[in-house]
């Protein structure tokens, strides 16, 4: 069967735009807006305000998060049909999916109600540990994406 280029390309440049998403906003994002005291003179923004600001950023990029889920589902499963199995990709898109899933619709949502219950409800150690974990989802996230579209971009070289 004929591999369609422009549908390869689309979800090479997807999970690519996936993991500069998440980078980018692991890496670069959360610190600016976590640490207003070096960058801000007059106004400075409390953790709690940032983490508003941080959690409507996240939420956001949640959406973009299932239209990456619902693509990845489709592609691997036009793959595995064409008979292309691969058990590395298997095992990232599956990750990808479920780090993308419970990111999008339990921590993101999870984090935004505690938020909505006030500055207290984000010092408590339930929140700490629902924050940590979606930190720790996140990062496996970004190493699953870098090893689907790694592995893609081989099969493609093979094929």
């Amino acid at each position: 069967m004929k591999r369609n280029i422009y549908a390869d390309f689309s979800y090479l440049l997807i999970l690519a735009a996936s993991l500069g998403g998440v980078l980018v906003l692991g890496a670069l994002v959360a610190p600016v807006v976590f640490h207003t005291d070096k960058i801000l003179f007059e106004m400075l923004l409390d953790n709690y305000n940032a983490g508003k600001i941080m959690a409507e950023i996240f939420h956001r990029f949640s959406f973009w998060l299932y239209f990456v889920t619902l693509f990845v589902v489709l592609y691997e499963t036009i793959m595995y049909k064409m008979g292309q199995r691969d058990a590395i990709t298997f095992g990232a898109a599956i990750t990808v999916m479920f780090s993308s899933l419970m990111f999008s619709a339990v921590y993101a949502p999870k984090i935004l109600a505690m938020q909505s219950m006030g500055a207290e409800a984000t010092q408590s150690d339930t929140f700490h540990n629902i924050h940590i974990a979606s930190e720790i989802d996140f990062k496996i996230l970004a190493v699953a994406l870098l090893v689907l579209f790694v592995r893609r971009l081989m099969l493609l070289r093979i094929s």
